[in-house]
């Protein structure tokens, strides 16, 4: 909320720069070093476990079915809510931070979120990440089409 283009409506009618313009040489250096630091917390050992690549299938159709679904709440006339809903699929980091604080925190001596969670948590951010650009590109094209 305090990173809110609305706060700085003011300073960039003025000439001066924008929030994202602001925000771009933080953001270029923090992001990548915030993923390669989620990719060293995942063990490796964790993919050869059995139902963990069938755990993260099952993130990645219920990540997409998700959104998709939450695209219905999108009102208003000529609105192409399948290509909102495909938009909305690689909102993984979120998933990722909250399966790192479950990493850290344990109930009764167990962690909350185990490495082999975190490990299907992370193949569901890759490949939710993967597959969204060229399923909105179709998406987008066929909206064109028409």
């Amino acid at each position: 909320m305090i990173l809110e283009d609305l706060h700085y409506r003011d300073f960039v009618s003025r000439g001066e720069h924008t929030l994202e313009e602001l925000i771009h040489p933080i953001s270029s250096f923090l992001v990548p070093v915030f993923f390669v630091l989620m990719g060293m917390r995942t063990s490796l050992d964790s993919f050869a476990q059995p139902g963990v690549l069938g755990l993260a299938a099952a993130l990645c159709v219920f990540a997409v079915i998700g959104k998709l679904a939450c695209s219905l709440g999108v009102l208003g006339p000529g609105v192409d809510r399948l290509s909102v809903g495909l938009g909305m699929i690689p909102r993984g980091e979120v998933g990722l931070i909250f399966a790192n604080i479950g990493l850290t925190l344990h109930v009764g001596g167990e962690p909350i979120v185990d490495q082999n969670v975190f490990a299907a948590v992370v193949v569901m951010v890759i490949v939710t990440t993967m597959i969204a650009p060229p399923l909105l590109q179709w998406s987008m094209s066929r909206s064109a089409k028409r």
